[in-house]
């Protein structure tokens, strides 16, 4: 059954964990380059449906982000516009740093973001 939401993501776990069953929109880019892929398709008229800074790790901190947007396009959601174009004003803000971490951290930061990303997803059934 198809869902009304789609994520887009550039982490490879969510697409391994979540792909089967959800409509999951997988890129090979950078966490800034994830919010500006999510910003084309709010601003054709998809709703912004989770937060793009959700979750205590910085932008800088990790390269995984997943972001849920509605399936089907309506109006205009202005809201979600300022939402995303501000998270990567903050994104732009910080210095990249998780290329100085251990490999075995990457792990962790696919973990904490398809658990975030997977906690919206009852809500975005029932919705």
């Amino acid at each position: 059954m198809k869902k009304d939401y789609r994520i887009i993501t550039n982490n490879p776990l969510v697409r391994e964990k979540l792909g089967q069953d959800h409509d999951v929109e997988f890129y090979d880019c950078s966490y800034e380059d994830v919010l500006k892929k999510v910003k084309e398709e709010v601003c054709k008229g998809y709703k912004l449906l989770t937060h793009p800074l959700s979750g205590s790790v910085k932008p800088n901190e990790t390269p995984y982000k997943s972001v849920m947007v509605s399936r089907k396009s309506g109006e205009t959601d202005l809201m979600g516009i300022e939402i995303i174009e501000r998270a990567i004003a903050s994104v732009g803000k910080f210095q990249f740093k998780s290329d100085k971490y251990a490999p075995q951290v990457y792990e962790d930061f696919r973990l904490i973001d398809y658990t975030l990303i997977s906690s919206a997803l009852p809500s975005a059934d029932a919705w």
